[in-house]
C-alpha cells in the first residue's frame, strides 16, 4: 500500500479556506457512485505491460467500498479502458508517445478480445453494478464513454474515485467530474500509482483545487452514518 503523505501546511490552507479539513462531511448514498477506474488485467496483472503492483493491494479496499455503498443503495461503476484501431487516428497524440511495439501490444491487450481488457479476478462485482468502457484517460472526455449520461440518469451528484493509476486516469476522471459539477472525492487508499511520489503528488493537487481526499475507513463511516440517519432531501 502507498505511504500516503499530505503535508500539514496544505491541510492548514484548506482549513483556512473553507473552515474544515474536509468538504464532504456526509453522504447521500442514493446520490453517490463509486467509480472504479481501470482495474483490469492490463494494469493489475503481474507481467502485463501496464502493470502497477500496488493496484493488487487496493483490491480489498475497493471491494469494501463497493459492498458498503451497495448496501446503502448507491451505484458502483466499473470503468474499463478500451483500445481500438480507430484510436490510432482518433487519439494519435497519445500513440505518438509510445514505441511502435509498445503501441501494438497495448492495442492488442486492451481490445475487447484482449486478456488485458478483462477486470481483475479479485474484484467483487454484483449484478446491479454498471460496467462502462472508455477510450480516453478520463471517462468524462466528450465521446469517451456514456458515464456522464448514466450518472445524471441515476440522480448521482457525488462520485468516489478509486482505481489505477492515481496520476493518470483517476486524476483525469476526478478533475473532469468536479468541472462537470459532481462533488468529487479521491480515495487515498483506494487508488494506486507506480510510486508513492506520483500518488501523493496527485492527492495533494486534487485536494488543493478540485475536491476532497479521504480514506476507505472514513468513507465507510460516512455511509454507516447515512444508513442510521438518512439525509433529508437537499441537505448535506
Amino acid at each position: 500500500m502507498h505511504n500516503i503523505r499530505i503535508p500539514q501546511d496544505l491541510v492548514d490552507r484548506i482549513v483556512a479556506r473553507m473552515g474544515d479539513e474536509h468538504s464532504c462531511k456526509s453522504l447521500d448514498p442514493s446520490a453517490t457512485a463509486l467509480l472504479v477506474v481501470d482495474m483490469q488485467n492490463y494494469f493489475v496483472m503481474e507481467g502485463q505491460q501496464g502493470e502497477c503492483p500496488v493496484a493488487r493491494e487496493i483490491v480489498p479496499n475497493i471491494n469494501r467500498l463497493a459492498a458498503a455503498l451497495r448496501d446503502c443503495g448507491g451505484l458502483v461503476v466499473w470503468i474499463k479502458m478500451l483500445a481500438s484501431e480507430e484510436s490510432r487516428a482518433d487519439w494519435s497524440v497519445f500513440h505518438e508517445r509510445l514505441l511502435p511495439e509498445k503501441r501494438d501490444r497495448r492495442l492488442q491487450a486492451l481490445s475487447e478480445q484482449g486478456q488485458g481488457f478483462e477486470l481483475w479476478t479479485g474484484l467483487d462485482l454484483a449484478p446491479q453494478d454498471e460496467i462502462m468502457p472508455k477510450t480516453r484517460y478520463s471517462a468524462f472526455t466528450p465521446g469517451a464513454s456514456n458515464l456522464q449520461a448514466l450518472l445524471h440518469k441515476r440522480g448521482i451528484d457525488t462520485v468516489l474515485v478509486t482505481g489505477v493509476a492515481t496520476n493518470t486516469c483517476c486524476e483525469s476522471t476526478g478533475r473532469d467530474a468536479m468541472a462537470l459539477n459532481f462533488r468529487t472525492l479521491m480515495i487515498a487508499d483506494g487508488c494506486a500509482a507506480k510510486s508513492d511520489d506520483a500518488h501523493n503528488a496527485t492527492l495533494c493537487s486534487f485536494y488543493n483545487s478540485f475536491g476532497d481526499v479521504q480514506t476507505t475507513d472514513e468513507i465507510v463511516d460516512l455511509l454507516k452514518h447515512a444508513a442510521r440517519e438518512p439525509i433529508k432531501s437537499g441537505a448535506r
